[in-house]
């Protein structure tokens, strides 16, 4: 590569490297764990607080239809409650109960579990460092994006 970055190339190494690394933990599934549309709806929710399908729906990029089907799921094992937006009585809010935080906060610990055994076995102490660095600045790009 030449003094000048090149910006399609980094890109494309990102998005290849980190679409492997998903892939691989999600393929390491735990019986009765939750989907990546149910984590993702129950992130959002920790995240934002009470919304509505639409607007999760609208964040995830996936048909309202979906959304609601993967929010029914789940408030049927009591993960996810509904309520009327005291703003606006003609709308449901949707937020998370303590299971739906417990739940979340299980996943977010197996994943990091396996991560960090992962890291551990394979990484020496600089390489952990330079990972160490460059997570806040992926955080940073998948904002702008």
């Amino acid at each position: 590569m030449s003094d000048e970055l090149n910006t399609s190339e980094i890109a494309t190494a990102l998005l290849t490297s980190i679409g492997a690394l998903l892939r691989r933990v999600r393929q390491s599934r735990v019986e009765g764990e939750l989907t990546m549309p149910e984590r993702a709806a129950l992130s959002q929710m920790d995240h934002t607080g009470p919304t509505t399908s639409s607007a999760l729906a609208r964040q995830e990029q996936i048909t309202a239809q979906a959304m609601g089907a993967t929010l029914r799921g789940l408030q049927a094992r009591g993960l996810v409650e509904r309520s009327t937006d005291p703003r606006d009585g003609r709308r449901v809010l949707l937020a998370l109960t303590d299971t739906g935080r417990q739940a979340l906060a299980d996943k977010r610990g197996t994943r990091t579990e396996q991560v960090a055994q992962a890291l551990a076995d394979s990484f020496t102490p600089q390489e952990l460092k330079q990972l160490a660095a460059a997570a806040p600045l992926l955080d940073r790009l998948a904002q702008r994006i």
